[in-house]
């Protein structure tokens, strides 16, 4: 499938900025499942631009602006052919084993709740992560959030209405509460109508298939909707935008995203 992405970040601030820096998770990465056709990141004022990789591989951006500056856009287009596998993720690059994906962090913490929710499963590990992922798909509307509000894996656990990332969170915590290894990944979704934010999903790892993805928003394994940008441990490790700006005053973001598919690859 052929994806069309526009993803604008606007920034506007309420007293002038001496200086704004930005780590962007912004550009996908090729593997057997996707190949990026083409990709832009423009700034809509003077900046310095300067490509790196974090430690999970991920490729990130970082971006440096001199003030005084009142407001800031970072604008990303781009197509991505994309493929896909039950799920199954092939020639990605994978700097760390899959064990340091069995750490929990503060967001991924599991409640007894929680637990009792999953219930128990079997030795199959794929088929329990399927249970889990469906679980959490018929447990929880998804609702689209723009801001990342903190919450934790147990905090969302609570409500009734969940973003994607709150999910993701969810499904990571109870796989590696079973010693699943299990990471957050952030992308775009195509052909969502009602999206216009980066959506969110999980990776666990099989022993025999390597990383799989499942989308708890779905209920189903990310598919060829799905073009893949960043994973971390949590949400905070593949935030697509995250820096600091050197000035007073409040700050006002606003997120909007458009993934459209163009139809089949060639």
């Amino acid at each position: 499938m052929r994806v069309a992405i526009d993803h604008r970040t606007r920034y506007r601030f309420t007293e002038p900025q001496a200086r704004v820096i930005q780590l962007l998770r912004l550009t996908p990465l090729d593997s057997i499942d996707q190949t990026v056709v083409n990709w832009h990141i423009g700034v809509d004022c003077d900046a310095r631009l300067r490509e790196a990789r974090d430690g999970f591989g991920n490729r990130v951006t970082m971006l440096y602006c001199e003030g005084p500056l009142d407001s800031i856009e970072i604008a990303v287009e781009g197509e991505v052919l994309t493929a896909g596998e039950a799920g199954v993720v092939r020639g990605t690059v994978e700097p760390l084993p899959p064990e340091v994906y069995v750490r929990a962090t503060d967001r991924t913490g599991v409640s007894r709740a929680m637990r009792e929710f999953a219930g128990e499963g079997g030795d199959d590990r794929l088929a329990r992560l399927h249970q889990i992922n469906l679980a959490l798909h018929h447990r929880f509307s998804c609702v689209e959030e723009h801001h990342d509000r903190g919450l934790t894996a147990e905090q969302a656990f609570a409500h009734d209405a969940v973003s994607p990332r709150d999910l993701a969170h969810m499904l990571v915590a109870l796989a590696r509460s079973e010693a699943i290894p299990a990471r957050y990944v952030t992308g775009y979704l195509a052909g969502d109508e009602g999206a216009h934010a980066p959506h969110a999903w999980v990776e666990a790892h099989v022993d025999g298939l390597g990383w799989v993805a499942f989308d708890p928003c779905r209920g189903i394994s990310a598919d060829e909707r799905h073009v893949r940008v960043a994973v971390a441990l949590d949400a905070a490790g593949a935030a697509p935008v995250a820096g600091m700006r050197i000035g007073d005053g409040d700050e006002r973001l606003d997120v909007e995203v458009q993934a459209e598919a163009m139809g089949a690859g060639e």
